[in-house]
């Protein structure tokens, strides 16, 4: 049976199938409205693990949740994430890991979700640029004056996990993983070894990619959505998945949220396993 819960770091339970904020609309005022509407669906829906980051609208995405939902239910964690600076024409956004910062947008992190500590703080994209001791020191200390709570990792490979673990507590990593996208393999096992929260991200294949058939058939097998399939192996997949699907529609939120309640069967899982092999 398939646990519907994970308690990260041991100690902070959260229903598996959280919801990524990201395609959540911030302005104009009737798009926005709808966000608002689909954020709290999803804690009426018992969604206990929101994901967010600065780089969503520059902050804005986390007003957004404030707005909806603070003060927040005790039971719901809303991650975040640091690291990248906005862009200034003609360059793009870019990766930013200098302590100070990464340091700057915690605090600015503070203020728009309303909060004292950041429960979960991810970095976003490790800075080739910066130390890793450096960027991680940085995060820790403002762990230890109280204003994270736990630290996790985003797009990281198993080398830079066990590098990081030897400098903070790391509790979660993001990576984009997928049935269909399985590049970052070795470093879910890993997190699985460690009991290590994995939150995948883009964790719904396109329905163009190579292999959909083959989910499209276990879709049809099992009377489920081709997105719901693909969610449910996650949920088998480890113990330690946690997807994060995103959408600004409170129909595809429903769907995926009931895929929690999908079960595959032997056959299905080790068929869908094998698209990715």
């Amino acid at each position: 049976m398939t646990a519907r819960s994970f308690r990260i770091a041991g100690e902070r339970d959260v229903r598996r199938l959280g919801f990524g904020a990201m395609h959540l609309p911030t302005e104009p005022r009737q798009a926005r409205d709808g966000a608002i509407a689909v954020a709290r669906r999803a804690v009426e829906l018992g969604v206990t693990l929101i994901d967010t980051a600065h780089l969503y609208g520059w902050g804005a995405n986390e007003e957004l949740l404030a707005e909806a939902l603070h003060p927040y239910p005790d039971d719901l964690l809303i991650a975040t994430k640091v690291g990248v600076a906005p862009p200034e024409p003609p360059r793009e956004a870019d990766i930013c890991g200098r302590p100070e910062f990464l340091r700057d947008q915690v605090e600015q992190g503070l203020r728009r979700l309303r909060v004292e500590r950041l429960e979960l703080l991810q970095l976003h994209r490790v800075d080739p640029k910066v130390p890793l001791a450096d960027q991680l020191g940085a995060l820790r200390e403002m762990q230890l004056q109280g204003k994270i709570g736990h630290i996790g990792l985003s797009e990281v490979s198993v080398g830079q996990l066990d590098r990081a673990r030897e400098i903070v507590d790391v509790v979660s990593v993001q990576n984009r993983y997928s049935v269909l996208d399985r590049e970052h393999e070795a470093v879910l096992d890993a997190c699985t070894a460690a009991g290590i929260a994995f939150l995948p991200w883009r964790p719904v294949h396109p329905a163009a990619s190579k292999g959909a058939d083959e989910i499209a058939a276990v879709a049809a097998e099992t009377g489920a959505t081709a997105a719901q399939v693909a969610l449910a192996w996650l949920l088998e997949r480890s113990p330690v998945v946690l997807p994060i699907p995103g959408t600004g529609s409170i129909a595809h939120l429903e769907e995926n949220v009931a895929a929690a309640d999908l079960r595959l069967s032997d056959d299905q899982f080790r068929r869908l396993d094998q698209l990715g092999r």
